[in-house]
């Protein structure tokens, strides 16, 4: 599939995310790091630091890749679940998790191979889901927020770790450009494909932003909505509660943080 037809249908982003992830999955990390100018580990620290995980809560890692989040809030004495859609990226984590330097904690870390959009848990069954660069890949990004919202137990926390899209034109154009120049580069040196990481630039035109993912999730059964930006806003931290109501009511807000 061509990345041009790759956003045709919700089925054609799912066939091509999975593919596509499959093949890149041994040098994940790498390219992560690399696109995030070295700074995301200090973004995922940032995140599960705002999380608050509590010793016993029950914590739900989804789009894990090869776990940063899972282990770090596993470290954090919350008992945890990585659930990602490629099962190369899970076998690449639990090869991290039975290393010692993993520590003890990260043993425990169940891992399973699933789809955002249809959790295979009961509901009510997590306090707490952490995603990383995971709204943005899903098909379908409402239906992933409300399997979300149903895995939450009322007053559960979501925080989510994603690119934006900057709302002004010239600094998104920019962006957009030097993502789309860079990942060609690596994808041509890494795949020989150009169109391996250009994936990312072009799943962020498509993608709501950090405003608007703020807005669907205050719409759909999510409150005190925070947006946390981080690298001048090119990237951002998304924080919400599950709603304590039985479904979904008027918003508390949506919250923007400098």
């Amino acid at each position: 599939m061509s990345l041009d037809s790759a956003f045709d249908s919700p089925q054609a982003k799912r066939t091509h995310v999975r593919k596509l992830f499959a093949t890149i999955a041994d040098r994940y990390d790498l390219i992560t790091r690399i696109l995030s100018y070295g700074q995301d580990a200090k973004w995922k620290a940032t995140l599960v630091s705002i999380a608050g995980v509590r010793p016993g809560e029950r914590a739900l890692d989804l789009a894990s890749g090869t776990g940063d989040l899972a282990f770090a809030t596993a470290a954090r004495g919350a008992r945890t679940v990585g659930l990602d859609i490629t099962h190369r990226m899970l076998e690449l984590a639990r090869r991290r998790s039975s290393r010692a330097s993993a520590g003890p904690a990260a043993s425990g870390v169940e891992f399973i191979t699933g789809d955002m959009t249809q959790l295979p848990f009961r509901s009510a069954a997590f306090d707490i889901v952490t995603t990383g660069y995971g709204l943005r890949n899903v098909p379908d990004l409402d239906a992933a927020i409300d399997e979300i919202a149903r895995v939450l137990r009322p007053g559960g926390r979501l925080l989510s770790l994603d690119f934006n899209k900057p709302d002004n034109a010239i600094v998104r154009s920019a962006y957009l450009t030097y993502l789309g120049i860079t990942g060609a580069m690596l994808g041509w040196i890494l795949h020989r494909d150009p169109d391996t990481y250009r994936y990312i630039p072009e799943s962020i035109k498509r993608y709501p932003g950090a405003r608007g993912v703020a807005e669907r999730l205050a719409a759909r059964r999510f409150d005190r909505v925070t947006v946390i930006p981080c690298l001048f806003g090119l990237m951002s931290i998304h924080v919400a509660q599950r709603s304590r109501a039985s479904a979904a009511s008027a918003a508390a807000g949506v919250e923007r943080l400098a």
